[in-house]
């Protein structure tokens, strides 16, 4: 998932953002409202935390604009930060378009519990377990495993980056995930992977969801989409309708060629 961080303080954005990236967060941080509103833009985030004590343009009017349609991710969720703990000022951030807020200071902990929250009302989740089929991802506990028809538990080992594609795919299951997507998911700007290094990820994953019934379909031009094991792709089963009733039809006779044009009989012996 990428995140995106508006904090003027470099103490506390600095450790946000390790907390975060520990947890396998991709997070990119400015620190002022005016740039995060020219970031905003044309680069699309997950999710947002901003400060509002933010010199110049403050949190709260930045979370007015990037409400904006013009943004690219109008819709995402917000969460704001604050020293101020006034009734207004926490109504008036939620009434402006912020999803949540904690004030200064706070646990890590509690941050990322709010922020799964966001984010799984942002996908229609309701729960912090992500599942399909026998495969679950647990993003409170960060426990990945199969469960099985008996109600056994099977661990699966993931790295860092596989649980970020394998999050991103569950979260849009049953529906695809776009190649880019899910490299906005992996890196921020301070990091650069190439397309080639999704790839990687899920030719891993593949190997690791198989024998549990998961299989990962590639989409040529677009991306990835998770699938029961043996279920059948429309497209798939058309070809190969097409292809059987190619396959019973009889071949058309030959031509006959009638005799060219002043041309003899052979001769009467």
């Amino acid at each position: 998932m990428r995140l995106l961080l508006v904090e003027d303080d470099v103490m506390v954005a600095s450790g946000i953002k390790l907390g975060l990236t520990g947890e396998g967060y991709a997070v990119d941080w400015v620190g002022s409202g005016e740039r995060a509103e020219q970031v905003l833009r044309s680069e699309t985030f997950d999710a947002a935390i901003i400060d509002i004590g933010l010199p110049q343009m403050d949190g709260l009017e930045l979370t007015r604009r990037l409400r904006r349609p013009e943004m690219a991710s109008a819709g995402m969720p917000v969460l704001i930060l604050t020293a101020r703990d006034g009734l207004n000022d926490r109504v008036h951030g939620l009434d402006l378009g912020a999803d949540d807020y904690m004030v200064k200071p706070f646990e890590l902990p509690e941050l990322l519990a709010r922020l799964r929250a966001l984010l799984r009302r942002s996908q229609a989740a309701t729960s912090s377990v992500l599942s399909f089929a026998e495969v679950e991802l647990d993003t409170a506990t960060r426990r990945a495993g199969a469960r099985k028809p008996d109600g056994s538990f099977v661990p699966i080992e993931l790295g860092p980056r596989e649980w970020t594609v394998l999050e991103y795919l569950l979260m849009n299951a049953p529906k695809p995930s776009s190649k880019d997507k899910l490299l906005q998911a992996l890196t921020g700007w301070d990091k650069e992977i190439t397309p080639n290094a999704v790839e990687v990820y899920i030719s891993r994953l593949r190997a690791k969801l198989e024998p549990h019934g998961v299989a990962l379909k590639s989409i040529r031009g677009f991306g990835y989409r998770l699938e029961s094991a043996g279920q059948s792709d429309p497209a798939t089963v058309a070809d190969r309708a097409g292809q059987a009733a190619t396959a019973g039809t009889s071949a058309p006779a030959a031509p006959t060629l009638a005799p060219a044009a002043g041309s003899l009989p052979p001769p009467a012996l």
